[in-house]
């Protein structure tokens, strides 16, 4: 016999009593039926409460990464201005090589590329106003491309700079090393070229310039120079003869001391020798000679104080 279960309903309206009798069967399917749905209805609950969490944290990821998108674009667009302030600054730079050249009058050699190459023209600014929004692909590319042609004239302006200094410091030093001052106090008492000789009363030519003065009168280097010789030379008494280079060499005559040996090197307005009346002289004086290339020239022309 099967079992039964029955339930009494009560009412606390006075209504009569009411009997709901079904079988255990039918309540344990239905109860089992009731697990399974609740079941079914926990688990779609929480499926659909966990994709709910994943797309709140998925929207949170988008925008997170399109904040760091934004980001790294304006920082592509911080990069590209400085790339255009370093063109301007190379640009900068040229002009003011060009300023120098045209002022020490030097010429760029004909084999030197230009700033940017041979023909190679100013690139154009790189366009740093493309919105946040849009794709900076076309700026990269730019960016790109800039940077090697920057790379490319920072070499050419480099190369260009040491020519410059490699001139100048040629310059600087024939300056250095050619006669320009006066090689001692005094009176000129005879200059370069015919004179009567006032030892023979004959006519002669004086290849020196010669400065009188007391006995002991500092006498100085009037160039850069290396000391090639010091001792007697015949009527030239004690004499230093100082080698400048590029051709250029001075000789100083009748010393009475010699403050220099064979091999200094000498600055301008180094003391190298004192005022005196040796070899063939009528009194205490210096007697001065510039050479180029192998012939006596007007020392006066390197006088220039």
């Amino acid at each position: 016999m099967r079992k039964k279960i029955s339930f009494v309903v009560l009412s606390n309206s006075g209504s009569s009593i009411k009997q709901l009798t079904i079988s255990a069967t039918f309540l344990r399917l239905f109860i089992f039926a009731f697990l399974i749905s609740l079941g079914i209805f926990g688990f779609d609950y929480y499926n659909l409460k966990t994709a709910g969490i994943d797309t709140v944290e998925r929207d949170i990821r988008i925008a997170n990464q399109l904040d760091e998108i934004t980001h790294q674009r304006k920082q592509i667009q911080d990069f590209a201005e400085e790339i255009s302030d370093l063109k301007a600054s190379l640009l900068d730079l040229n002009d003011f090589e060009k300023k120098i050249r045209i002022i020490a009058n030097i010429e760029k050699p004909e084999d030197q590329e230009g700033l940017f190459g041979v023909g190679g023209s100013i690139p154009e600014d790189l366009d740093t106003q493309v919105p946040l929004t849009q794709k900076h692909n076309s700026l990269l590319r730019g960016m790109h491309e800039q940077v090697a042609e920057l790379n490319l004239a920072s070499i050419n302006q480099k190369q260009s700079f040491e020519s410059l200094f490699r001139y100048l410091k040629d310059r600087q030093n024939l300056l250095a090393s050619t006669p320009a001052v006066r090689p001692s106090p005094g009176w000129t008492t005879s200059r370069f070229g015919y004179r009567t000789s006032p030892f023979t009363g004959r006519r002669e030519f004086h290849k020196g310039y010669d400065i009188a003065n007391r006995h002991g009168t500092p006498i100085i280097a009037t160039a850069d120079g290396v000391i090639t010789f010091t001792g007697s030379k015949g009527f030239l008494g004690n004499v230093i003869v100082i080698d400048h280079g590029h051709g250029m060499i001075t000789r100083y005559g009748h010393c009475h001391k010699l403050l220099v040996k064979r091999g200094d090197a000498v600055k301008r307005g180094d003391t190298i020798a004192l005022m005196g009346n040796t070899g063939r002289s009528t009194g205490p004086h210096l007697h001065y000679e510039v050479h180029l290339n192998g012939l006596p020239v007007n020392p006066e022309k390197y006088i220039l104080n």
